[in-house]
């Protein structure tokens, strides 16, 4: 890998997304959603019919993905799918298609394919310790859970409180769990990742912090 990449990663909803991309932007590089892909894999295999946990024909579908990034949206087979990925129920598929092995090994050299002709910043979970252990910089960026679901209620325009708020809150705290605990690489810091917790920071800030970071090291 001859362009320097830059690795977030963190638990769902802490906005290491938005923060990727945006330093991807000030940057002029490539980003990477990672989370897409499985996103993606979860909706297809819905789309399908197969069951998430059907590990051998999930990984067969994400090996053949039919997805493709153009103009600020995803297309799965030629259809916009960048809203119906992001439904709760997907990003707990997600989760259960991310703890297969099979499934994993079929997306990761498509991952690493991103940065074989431009400099890239990539999100997900594993970027620093599995898909760009060589990264220039890794960050893993968090917030605390009740931060991370009033975020998420925000977006979805709920409010920050009964049971439609719980049941965000729940969904997360079900996430990171899953995600943890995964036999295959889990959700963890790299022991070389910076540690940026956003519980306190707006979206600007953390993208100043990580560009810091980032300049530092060049210089």
């Amino acid at each position: 890998m001859n362009n320097p990449v830059i690795a977030i990663d963190g638990p769902s909803a802490s906005g290491k997304g938005t923060v990727a991309s945006r330093v991807a932007a000030v940057l002029g590089w490539a980003y990477l959603d990672s989370g897409a892909l499985y996103r993606l894999t979860a909706l297809y295999a819905e789309q399908q019919g197969v069951a998430w946990g059907d590990e051998a024909q999930v990984a067969a579908l994400a090996q053949a993905l039919p997805v493709r990034f153009a103009d600020g949206e995803i297309y799965l087979h030629n259809a916009a799918v960048g809203a119906a990925i992001r439904a709760e129920h997907i990003g707990m598929g997600a989760s259960q298609v991310a703890a297969l092995p099979q499934v994993r090994a079929a997306l990761l050299q498509r991952q690493r394919d991103f940065a074989a002709h431009s400099p890239l910043v990539a999100d997900g979970r594993d970027m620093a310790s599995v898909v760009f252990p060589d990264a220039v910089l890794k960050i893993f960026l968090t917030a605390s859970a009740q931060v991370r679901a009033q975020r998420r209620a925000l977006q979805l325009n709920l409010p920050l409180e009964g049971a439609a708020f719980e049941q965000i809150l729940h969904d997360i705290e079900a996430r990171d769990a899953a995600d943890r605990n995964r036999a295959v690489a889990p959700l963890q810091q790299a022991a070389d990742a910076v540690l940026l917790d956003t519980s306190d920071l707006n979206i600007e800030q953390a993208v100043k912090k990580v560009i810091d970071c980032y300049r530092q090291i060049e210089n």
